[in-house]
């Protein structure tokens, strides 16, 4: 099969075609500045193609034909036909409490996310334009929506409650939902396959721009770190993660903010960025500067690392124990450096790295020595390919 994975943003559209049973990526791309001009990156993986193109697109409709167009096309395409296309999926921010797993796309499925654009504002309005202009171009094609808080679901009340008033609750979903759940459930379902058991205590590291950790037992959610929004949890490279409710009344008050202005400070200027004064949101840049001797890189590393490893002690006494600590995602994968920090006084735990393996780049690879009572793995999440699975089953 051929499974067309789609994930929109409010002026961007990111595509996978793909291989549900391989994992194989035919083609993927990125059509960005959706509503401004328009333009397409699109590369071929086995080819090693890499094509940019300049296209107006006023909608998410010229992005998606734009999209096709350069799939069927005969030098950098790789198919003959739209029709080769079997179905298509579509990753969907927030399915609030309804959606505990991925559906089949119809009106009613269509109307459920729509109520969910509270919960999800920046999200889901985006989500929709990109499942509706798929329709439009493909309307004989299955659509598949994916949540990202599908996989929290699983959460006891004793996680996802909030301690407010009920009314908050009963009449607005006030809750903890959680994010990154498609990456969590990947991850969840690869550690079963690696360690041959489904019987285990993980908690799952996926840091990267944004993070988040999820505390998981036998392949299901216990609790997670982001809530209703993706704001809470631990430091990003914007985000200032858990913060007190009165530092946004105080700003509010003091600089006559809208409650809406503290949250972009919040969202876009806080996290690593804001400790490292400004220098940037990328892990890459403040482990060099850390290097040269700047000492605000250096607290924006250790405070990052502070609050993963708080996370995991907390999630290892929610759970009772700990069999496996997955690192993943573009931090988690590639940051030799952090993992170290933040494995750094685990023992206690059971956790004790090896930092030669640690120090290695490569794929799936287990980098705890071999008297670590903790397995710890590096893991390349694949959102896509969840995604892709799901479509191709629920296409049937």
């Amino acid at each position: 099969m051929k499974i067309l994975v789609i994930n929109a943003g409010s002026s961007s559209l990111k595509y996978q075609l793909m291989d549900p049973d391989t994992g194989d990526v035919f083609a993927k791309g990125l059509c960005e500045r959706i509503g401004i001009d328009g333009r397409l990156t699109h590369r071929v993986p086995a080819k090693d193609i890499k094509v940019v193109r300049e296209i107006p697109m006023p909608t998410h409709s010229e992005a998606m034909t734009a999209v096709l167009d350069i799939l069927v096309d005969e030098v950098n395409g790789v198919v003959k036909s739209v029709d080769e296309i079997d179905a298509v999926g579509h990753r969907v921010l927030h399915g609030g409490a309804k959606f505990t797993a991925s559906c089949r796309i119809d009106d009613a499925c269509k109307e459920a996310i729509r109520e969910c654009i509270p919960l999800g504002p920046l999200h889901n309005p985006a989500n929709l334009m990109g499942i509706e202009a798929c329709q439009k171009i493909m309307p004989t094609k299955p659509q598949v929506a994916v949540f990202d808080t599908a996989f929290h679901m699983t959460m006891p009340p004793k996680a996802y409650r909030y301690a407010i008033p009920d009314e908050y609750y009963e009449n607005d979903s006030l809750r903890r939902y959680g994010f990154h759940g498609t990456s969590h459930r990947y991850i969840a379902d690869r550690v079963a396959k690696l360690m041959g058991r489904t019987d285990l205590k993980v908690i799952n590291c996926h840091l990267g721009n944004g993070s988040s950790l999820c505390a998981i037992k036998d392949c299901k959610c216990q609790d997670t770190s982001m809530g209703l929004g993706p704001l809470a949890g631990v430091p990003m490279g914007t985000r200032a993660g858990d913060v007190d409710t009165t530092v946004a009344q105080f700003i509010a008050n003091k600089y006559n903010k809208s409650i809406d202005e503290v949250l972009t400070i919040f969202n876009k200027k806080s996290g690593v960025l804001a400790l490292s004064g400004g220098l940037s949101s990328d892990f890459r840049d403040l482990e060099a500067g850390a290097a040269e001797g700047n000492e605000k890189c250096k607290l924006a590393l250790e405070k990052f690392c502070y609050e993963v490893k708080k996370y995991i002690g907390a999630y290892a006494a929610a759970l009772g124990g700990l069999d496996v600590l997955v690192f993943t995602a573009g931090v988690g994968e590639n940051g030799a450096n952090t993992r170290a920090a933040v494995c750094e006084g685990l023992e206690f735990l059971g956790v004790k790295l090896d930092p030669e393996k640690n120090a290695q780049r490569g794929d799936e690879r287990i980098i705890s020595a071999p008297d670590s009572k903790v397995t710890v793995w590096v893991i390349p999440t694949n959102e896509e390919l969840v995604i892709a699975q799901d479509t191709a089953e629920l296409s049937k």
